[in-house]
């Protein structure tokens, strides 16, 4: 590994840290004969840096090629009060099996050992080679979601969904009963996010609750970025719950074909999403290493932002 050295990622990488992430999500995909995740050219990927400076400013890292100086892996990392969390890795095409992945992980773990905080992530359950790099450093699959994408008619979708409570947009005085819901039923905390999303200084976030008689009992973001378009995070304490804020914030994406994940064990509201129109595209696991509590209610968690 001398070869390489690991370094914080500065404003000078961002685009080619996109062509990375570009050409290395693609290049897997497409090995496998699966459709790219991002089309047009590179700059469509430059989606993360754009939110993660914004969001985790100076936390993000790559490795870099000792003598071309070529950025050959990057990874963002998302510390939060309870958990650090690891954002899209990536390692270039053509230096796979030389350890970079390894490199990145280790370090974060290395990291978040000295604050003695676990460390999570939502992977894929069917690139393997990754399965096996997270397991094998000590990561443990909590819950099984299903990538679920559906195309929302100019429109919007023409459909009902029976919840108690009413579905509104967020405000800045829900962060707090956001933050405190999202606490008890996954056991994490990330009130900045929250703050983030709601401010929607970057003009593409949209976020709603559901209130009942107890106060908030779910919300759901979503990212209208034109490179990302993606419902979440979100929580619920109900699965119809969930399914009204799915709804909410498929409707803010009309014309467009937003992704989400549902937990594959929601079967009431998979089944509705079927029914909508929903289909499935790949499948994803969320893993800990270290501490967790255990998940209750509907917990959607998402790549855009990765900090769950």
């Amino acid at each position: 590994m001398n070869d390489f050295q690991l370094r914080p990622m500065s404003a000078g990488d961002r685009s080619e840290v996109a062509e990375l992430i570009y050409l290395s999500t693609n290049a897997w995909y497409q090995a496998h004969g699966r459709p790219r995740i991002f089309s047009g050219d590179p700059s469509s990927a430059d989606v993360f840096f754009e939110v993660y400076e914004a969001l985790d400013p100076g936390c993000a890292l790559v490795v870099e090629h000792t003598r071309t100086k070529r950025l050959v892996g990057s990874c963002y990392v998302h510390p939060r009060p309870t958990h650090v969390s690891l954002g899209i890795m990536n390692s270039h095409p053509s230096y796979a099996g030389r350890g970079i992945a390894r490199m990145l992980l280790q370090h974060i773990i290395d990291g978040a050992e000295r604050f003695r905080l676990p460390v999570r992530l939502v992977s894929s359950a069917l690139n393997l080679d990754s399965f096996s790099l997270y397991t094998r450093a000590g990561f443990v699959p909590r819950r099984a979601f299903q990538d679920m994408y559906l195309a929302v008619p100019p429109g919007g979708l023409n459909a009902r969904v029976d919840a108690a409570g009413t579905v509104r947009d967020a405000r800045p005085g829900d962060v707090e009963a956001m933050v405190a819901l999202e606490k008890e039923l996954a056991g994490i905390e990330r009130k900045k996010d929250f703050t983030f999303f709601i401010e929607n200084a970057q003009g593409f976030w949209h976020a709603s609750v559901i209130e009942g008689d107890g106060g908030i009992e779910g919300f759901l973001v979503s990212c209208g970025h034109r490179g990302m378009n993606m419902l979440g995070p979100g929580v619920a304490r109900r699965e119809d719950q969930a399914a009204a804020l799915i709804l909410r914030e498929l409707n803010q994406h009309r014309g467009r074909q937003p992704v989400f994940l549902a937990p594959v064990d929601c079967g009431n509201l998979v089944r509705t999403l079927y029914g909508w129109g929903a289909r499935n595209c790949e499948l994803h696991f969320a893993q800990v290493r270290g501490a967790a509590a255990p998940l209750r209610g509907v917990f959607m968690p998402t790549f855009m932002p990765e900090s769950a």
